[in-house]
This record gives structure tokens, C-alpha cells and sequence, in this order.
């Protein structure tokens, strides 16, 4: 029963909530998460390994039920990006939205594996402390925001040229006049600052406090009979109702990384 092995709540959430880290340089901060990001690497290989599966057995004759869906998915994700990216979106554009819908879709779902069970098998490999859901921890999804933060400054200057870029970040948005270049370049830097972290504290915190939710239930199914009862009515609720977060936060994802693009290449 989720919790019985355990001296407190505090102590199952916590050990539920713990990453297993690698420290780089003994007594520094520096650490690596080393389940997030094994995690994350190997759902982005499945990622774009299911999408290259599907590409290379792809059919002009009637296509199979997988490449129907995959061709809607691309459809779909392809008309959304077309509507705001107004450049060569085949190119690069496209593919990476359908890549990072696709891999961030996979890091969420994870959160549906059962964490008593899961935590119970790591147990078995000798890794008592494994997050399996990449996308609850903040770290991944700022690595996965700084990314694009990075993409969007490319394209910035790949559309306007380095000279053009630091005339947009001290003139604009409020004209050329170079007393009002403080104010220009600190609203801009303010700009380039929150896209980042908005990006990836949005996700991080809809997949936190969706698994915290699930430890709260099978915490409360550890105490009586009816607690079971309860929490399983209620986990079978939240767990419908997650799966339009863990859906909804990927396509969030991807579309916010398009629009940030897309103004990296319009300019202001």
C-alpha cells in the first residue's frame, strides 16, 4: 500500500519528489539530474525514432491506421504553424514543431505510470530515487525553453543581420532617439528574460502539481478502506481530466515556441 514503507508523508512525498543526481566536482552545487535527463534522452530518441518509422514505411496507396494518424497529427500541427510562422516553415519550422509536440506529449504521459509500482521496479535496478516524468522537474523544462530562447535570437539575426538585431534592441520599441535607449534596451531585456522562464515554469508547474496530486491520493488510499475507495474514484477523475493537461501543456509548448520564432523572424 503507497506509503506503508515509509515513517511519514512528508517522507513518501519527498522520496517520490527526489531526483537522483550525479554531483560534477565534489562539494560544488554543480549536479547533473541524471533521471531527468536519461529520461528525456531516450523518450526524445523513441520521439523521433516512431516518427522516422512511420515516414520510412509511408505509403502513396491507402495509407495503415499509424500513418493516418501521423498524417493528421502533421496536418494539424503543420495549418497551426502555418497561421503565425509566415516564412519557409517546411524547411525547419514545421519539423520541430511536430518533433517538440511529440516529445514533450511523451515526457508528460509519463506521469500515468502507476508511482508505486514504477518507484517499487526502479527499487529492483538499485535506483531508489528515479523520477520517470522529465517534464516535473524544472530543469528540464528550462533546458527544453533555453533551447529555444537560443533558436529565436538565431533567427533574430539570420532575418535582420547582428547590426539590425542591436538596432531593434536599443530602438524599439520606443523609437531611435538615444535618450530613450536605456529604457529600450531594458524593456527589451526584461522581454528576452521572461520568454524563457514563462515558457518553462508553465509547463514545469501543470506536471508538478499533477504528480503531487497522484501522491496525495495514494497517500490517502494508505489509510483505511475507505480511503482506497475514495482516492480510486477520485484518481480515476483526475486521471481523465490529466490527460487534457498532459495534451494540452505539449501543444502549449509547441505553440509558444512557433510564436517566439515567428517574431524572432518578423522583428518588432
Amino acid at each position: 500500500m503507497a506509503g506503508s514503507s515509509y515513517e511519514s508523508p512528508s517522507e513518501y512525498i519527498g522520496h517520490h519528489l527526489s531526483n537522483n543526481v550525479f554531483q560534477l566536482i565534489e562539494h560544488d552545487f554543480m549536479v547533473v539530474h541524471l533521471d531527468s535527463f536519461v529520461m528525456a534522452v531516450l523518450l526524445g530518441v523513441l520521439s523521433i525514432g516512431l516518427i522516422w518509422l512511420v515516414a520510412r514505411k509511408a505509403t502513396s496507396q491507402v495509407p495503415t491506421k499509424t500513418q493516418a494518424f501521423v498524417e493528421l497529427l502533421f496536418g494539424f500541427i503543420d495549418s497551426q504553424v502555418s497561421a503565425i510562422f509566415h516564412g519557409n516553415r517546411h524547411s525547419f519550422i514545421a519539423p520541430a514543431a511536430l518533433t517538440v509536440f511529440v516529445w514533450v506529449l511523451m515526457m508528460n504521459a509519463m506521469d500515468f505510470l502507476p508511482i508505486d509500482i514504477m518507484a517499487s521496479f526502479y527499487g529492483l535496478l538499485g535506483l531508489h530515487e528515479w523520477k520517470h516524468v522529465p517534464t516535473s522537474d524544472v530543469n528540464t523544462t528550462f533546458a527544453l525553453a533555453l533551447g529555444v530562447w537560443f533558436l529565436m535570437i538565431f533567427y533574430a539575426i539570420k532575418a535582420n543581420g547582428f547590426k539590425g538585431w542591436m538596432h531593434e534592441i536599443f530602438c524599439a520599441p520606443f523609437g531611435s532617439s538615444v535618450f530613450v535607449w536605456p529604457a529600450n534596451f531594458l524593456f527589451n531585456l526584461i522581454e528576452y528574460v521572461s520568454k524563457p522562464l514563462s515558457h518553462s515554469l508553465r509547463l514545469f508547474g501543470n506536471m508538478y502539481a499533477g504528480e503531487v496530486i497522484f501522491l496525495l491520493l495514494g497517500l490517502w488510499a494508505a489509510t483505511s478502506v475507505h480511503g482506497i475507495f475514495f482516492s480510486s474514484i477520485l484518481g480515476a477523475g483526475w486521471a481523465i481530466f490529466h490527460i487534457l493537461i498532459v495534451v494540452l501543456q505539449a501543444y502549449i509548448f509547441m505553440m509558444l515556441t512557433v510564436v517566439y520564432l515567428a517574431m524572432a523572424q518578423e522583428g518588432h
